[in-house]
């Protein structure tokens, strides 16, 4: 709990720090690209048109999900994985990236994670933006229900910050955990309910072990959001299950930030 406490005071001591490494981490990002923050939203973009293709026109499973066409279906479930795979796969990263300031400065190191995450979101806020333009061109307007999105950001932001934690000081201290997790990244993906519904599996025990799954819990909240139209107090015992891995996650990242802070500076 000490440690914990520690974490948080950090946060708020060094709050304007965090957000202005935040902007710079965009810059640094998209920095000698001739589109610089355009690409951004093309890469998402290209992705999701690849997979419209090959299941709308190669396998043609074009069909209307609760009313919206299926490209709909899958740009809801889509546009919240951009975030989760950078912070996934990048986030694992963002110690080693971010070295300097723990080897030449006096940083939080339980902080670097948090801006990165935050640059990560700067961009996701510009791609819901998007994905709210494309639902009305194509005469689907958010209804009230787009009250809650901030709800399930938060939740997304707090839990792959906490996993970004945990994940960037295991990798610090050995870099074949880096190459563990991106080789998972793929996986994850398929594995998670991206693209299908969880609620259609009929095995049973796997239907249940999906409800803790916080990818799968991140894609149809956004989708109930967009799609089903479903509060989320409605969805209980997914938040319950969600709220269960939350708290394994931030105990998990408390103990790798226990364990291995004393010992980050000298292997950097």
């Amino acid at each position: 709990m000490k440690t914990l406490i520690s974490i948080i005071k950090d946060h708020i001591v060094w709050r304007e720090q965090i957000l202005k490494l935040a902007k710079a981490d965009i810059v640094k990002t998209y920095s000698g690209a001739a589109l610089g923050w355009a690409w951004a939203i093309i890469k998402p973009t290209v992705m999701v048109l690849v997979l419209w293709f090959a299941f709308s026109i190669g396998l043609k499973a074009d069909r209307e999900m609760n009313g919206c066409p299926y490209i709909l279906w899958i740009l809801a479930g889509m546009v919240p994985w951009f975030y989760m795979s950078d912070m996934i796969s990048q986030g694992t990263g963002a110690i080693l990236r971010y070295r300097y300031l723990v080897t030449k400065m006096k940083f939080p190191v339980a902080t670097i994670p948090t801006f990165v995450g935050l640059s990560k979101l700067f961009v996701h806020f510009f791609i819901v933006a998007l994905m709210v333009i494309i639902f009305v061109i194509l005469g689907h307007f958010p209804g009230v229900y787009i009250l809650q999105l901030p709800i399930y950001m938060i939740l997304m932001v707090v839990f792959f910050t906490c996993w970004s934690l945990f994940a960037a000081m295991l990798s610090s201290m050995s870099r074949d955990f880096k190459n563990l997790v991106q080789a998972f990244v793929t996986p994850i993906f398929w594995l998670s309910g991206i693209m299908y519904d969880v609620s259609s599996i009929d095995v049973i025990w796997i239907q249940k072990a999906m409800l803790f799954n916080p990818v799968s819990y991140f894609a149809s909240g956004y989708r109930n959001t967009f799609i089903y139209e479903t509060w989320i107090w409605e969805e209980r015992t997914e938040f319950i299950c969600f709220m269960v891995m939350l708290v394994v996650m931030v105990m998990a990242a408390t103990w790798a930030y226990k364990r291995t802070i004393r010992e980050i500076p000298d292997i950097l």
